[in-house]
């Protein structure tokens, strides 16, 4: 039915928008990635130029990958049955998105590249330039803080599984004395995200559940902040 004003028609772009997104594992994905690029880019104090290119890029995937699925319910719509010519077309959609993506990436390693570097460099200089026996404190306290509470729990053993989660707790620690440390953003961000891949990893092995990484990582962090707080008067 063929919308009656511009307000039903702008209606219908939001409603295509949101059925790519819920039905689209990569459209969810880009999307996800394409708002995290975006607020690193503000972040880092991209210019003017620089976000609109980023947003460009942004768009240009995102639309890629929207035309794609279209094209596929198309030929989902006409044929129910295998076609090679159908194959083809879906394989050539996909393959547009595949050269968009690239160029992404492209334009994003061109547009981060020099605010990255300067930008760990500086947090790797100030981390070189601390008192190391306050991180090394740290982590053996929050190691000996999990071994405890496993041994209370009666859950796992002391290097694998229970709770807390040791691996969590680790991790988080390592992201709270790299962002104590250095004070970079960027570098804090960096460090978290590898932590909470980590810690997403023993969920996903099946070694722990969700409330045993979410307890490891408080543990971690709340330990370390009060290792440092104490240790750094």
């Amino acid at each position: 039915m063929k919308p009656r004003n511009m307000l039903e028609s702008f209606n219908c772009a939001v409603e295509g928008f949101k059925y790519v997104i819920k039905t689209q594992k990569n459209m969810r994905l880009h999307f996800e990635i394409g708002v995290a690029i975006l607020l690193l880019g503000i972040l880092l104090d991209l210019n003017k130029i620089e976000i609109l290119i980023l947003c460009g890029t942004i768009v240009s995937v995102l639309l890629a990958e929207m035309i794609n699925t279209a094209v596929e319910l198309t030929i989902d719509l006409i044929t129910d049955t295998f076609h090679p010519l159908a194959r083809i077309i879906k394989d050539i959609t996909a393959g547009a998105v595949l050269i968009v993506s690239l160029n992404a990436v492209v334009v994003g390693y061109l547009l981060f590249l020099d605010k990255f570097t300067r930008q760990i460099e500086n947090g790797i200089f100030r981390i070189k330039q601390s008192s190391w026996h306050i991180t090394f404190i740290s982590l053996i306290c929050v190691l000996s803080l999990v071994i405890i509470s496993k041994l209370f729990f009666h859950r796992g053993t002391p290097f694998r599984g229970g709770m807390p989660s040791g691996h969590s707790a680790m991790a988080f620690s390592i992201w709270t004395i790299v962002t104590w440390v250095s004070q970079n953003n960027l570098l804090s961000v960096l460090v978290f995200v590898m932590a909470a891949m980590l810690a997403y990893s023993r969920i996903k092995k099946g070694v722990h559940n969700i409330w045993e990484v979410i307890a490891g990582g408080i543990m971690g962090t709340l330990v370390t902040v009060t290792t440092f707080q104490v240790l750094s008067r």
